[in-house]
């Protein structure tokens, strides 16, 4: 049992996803959704930079996930992570994620004001754009 509460944690640094395809992950998340490439490992991991936030991307077929230097983790299966987007950005998206033949599964308006698109990347992870006051946290302002 901890003895003493710390400062609150206020942010998440890193989300980790895997695929079964990098150069189609690269593609996905770097052309589509406009990351900022970070680093690129062959055959390994593609990091991409969301703000102050990384987004790692890992191989699922990767043997390194054994290696000592790091603790083993991974995922099997699809996974998920939703950006932040604001209620009217989300329009432009969605036009976006259509005009590039990508599926979109659902989209939910929620009951106290929030609103999300769902789609999946290549691998199959669940990928979501929302606006934050569906959590009541307020949304950044929309683009030019």
């Amino acid at each position: 049992m901890p003895t003493a509460l710390c400062v609150p944690l206020t942010s998440i640094l890193e989300t980790a996803l895997y695929v079964d395809d990098l150069e189609a992950a690269q593609r996905f998340y770097g052309d589509l959704l406009g990351l900022t490439l970070f680093a690129f490992t062959p055959g390994h991991n593609l990091y991409f930079q969301v703000g102050h936030q990384m987004l790692l991307i890992f191989d699922a077929r990767d043997t390194t996930a054994e290696s000592p230097a790091y603790p083993h983790h991974g995922s099997l299966g699809p996974g998920h992570v939703c950006f932040r987007v604001s209620i009217a950005d989300q329009h432009a998206w969605e036009g976006r994620i259509r005009d590039s033949s990508v599926a979109i599964e659902k989209i939910i308006d929620w009951p106290h004001g929030g609103r999300s698109i769902y789609f999946r990347d290549p691998s199959g992870n669940l990928i979501e754009l929302a606006n934050a006051e569906m959590w009541g946290f307020r949304s950044p302002p929309a683009h030019p």
